[in-house]
């Protein structure tokens, strides 16, 4: 009976440590910082004006540390300026084995002035990272593609759905980009 109790005891350690025959970890980091311009499709009146450009870092997963923000249009949606809104974002980057990143991105402006006023943007994020095992790579060629809310109606009444919805196009960098 005790050779049977050492045999599974042995057999469970085997089973939980694999006595460091396991393969070595291959987690490849990306982080992204830098300029994204956003291109919103959609929408009506107001609602239209809503193109803008942002600046953000991240690594792998988390809130996004944003830098700048600035309308290319002044809207009756927003102001812009420093007491024009406030900006909120979330990104989930995940590199593959052939350095090819996927994940999601959301990024929410609220308005101050006129308070009230809510931009949404949920998307799907591709890439590539120059990263290896072990270390953190930079994301290149960085492309959001999703869609696009804005709720609150103050300022005018076109800053509301159904007019306020749309698709959008967010590129890393200066670079054109289209939608891969």
């Amino acid at each position: 009976m005790k050779t049977v109790a050492i045999l599974v005891f042995l057999a469970l350690e085997l089973a939980v440590c694999g006595c460091a025959t396991g393969s070595p970890s291959t987690v490849v980091n990306t982080s992204t910082s830098g300029n994204w311009e956003v291109q919103l499709t959609g929408g009506k009146a107001e609602a239209s004006k809503l193109n803008f450009v942002t600046a953000f870092s991240v690594t792998n997963s988390g809130p996004l540390d944003i830098t700048g923000f600035h309308f290319f249009n002044n809207a009756a949606c927003f102001a812009n300026g420093v007491n024009g809104s406030t900006e909120t974002g979330q990104a989930t980057l995940v590199t593959g084995s052939t350095n090819q990143v996927t994940g999601t991105l959301t990024y929410t402006v609220t308005s101050i002035t006129p308070s009230g006023n809510t931009l949404a943007l949920t998307g799907n994020l591709t890439g590539t990272s120059n990263g290896t095992t072990g270390t953190t790579g930079t994301l290149s060629n960085g492309v959001v593609v999703g869609t696009w809310t804005l709720t609150g109606g103050q300022g005018d009444p076109s800053c509301v759905v159904p007019q306020g919805t749309g698709t959008f196009l967010m590129c890393q960098g200066t670079a054109t980009c289209t939608v891969p």
